[in-house]
């Protein structure tokens, strides 16, 4: 097994997301924590909006739940959207999701180191949260930049290395997992401090852009139900979320 499970093959592919519960629990939680930032499915939207014709064909690459997917479909109206992703399980969540807003789009269900579609196909992609999951990013880049016609354009997004230390210094300090601050960031393989280098292994780079985003749990239970979700930590205490919880507040 991977120090890192996000570049564990065996976890991404099986039980990190073989449903959909954890990712939709991780993103409500830290979206009920957020104090500051933009709308990351609303700034890919922007970027792309001026750059894209009528009826392109745009890409969702990872497009997990479909949250950024649901605002292309509404905000750029392409002629055809493709999600792709590995999970059938967020394939399903995203088909419904724009099922229920009226939108159309293709499910793809692949691995993005070998994506089944051909040459030059798409006039935009986006990779936002998901080329982590890689120990060899560049090699996705190039396969996304293979499916691009040319002029076409990509927007990837990831987070910093360092995103979430905090949260690592309070679970070593409170005892729940000594070993919190010696694993690599989830983020090792594809952060913000590589980004250009990796992208501009297959791309023109065009522009390079950074944004704080700050988070303040409300409480115990609040950072507890985050921290399920997880699964860099090894915590091992029974009773779930309101034990996870009263072990916070003692500490």
């Amino acid at each position: 097994m991977s120090a890192n499970p996000f570049l564990d093959s065996t976890l991404v592919h099986g039980d990190l997301y073989q449903g959909a519960a954890r990712l939709t629990d991780r993103t409500h939680a830290l979206h009920q924590a957020k104090i500051s930032g933009s709308n990351v499915a609303d700034a890919i939207a922007d970027l792309l909006a001026s750059r894209i014709r009528s009826g392109a064909v745009v890409l969702d690459i990872g497009c997990g739940r479909g949250t950024t997917t649901l605002r292309l479909a509404n905000r750029l109206r392409p002629g055809q959207l493709v999600a792709v992703d590995a999970s059938a399980a967020l394939l399903d969540t995203t088909r419904s999701r724009l099922g229920d807003a009226g939108a159309r789009g293709v499910m793809v269900c692949a691995d993005f180191h070998r994506l089944p579609l051909p040459d030059n196909v798409a006039d935009a992609a986006v990779a936002a949260f998901c080329l982590y999951h890689s120990p060899t990013p560049a090699a996705v880049v190039a396969e996304i930049a293979r499916c691009l016609r040319p002029g076409g354009v990509v927007v990837l997004v990831t987070k910093s290395l360092d995103s979430y230390v905090e949260l690592d210094r309070l679970v070593h300090t409170a005892g729940l997992d000594p070993g919190a601050t010696n694993r690599p960031s989830l983020y090792e393989s594809f952060h913000s401090g590589n980004l250009h280098t990796v992208a501009a292994s297959s791309l023109t780079v065009l522009d390079v852009q950074h944004e704080d985003h700050v988070f303040g749990f409300a409480d115990a239970t609040h950072l507890a139900r985050y921290l399920t979700t997880t699964p860099k930590y090894r915590i091992t205490l029974t009773g779930g979320i309101p034990a996870l919880a009263a072990a916070l507040r003692q500490q």
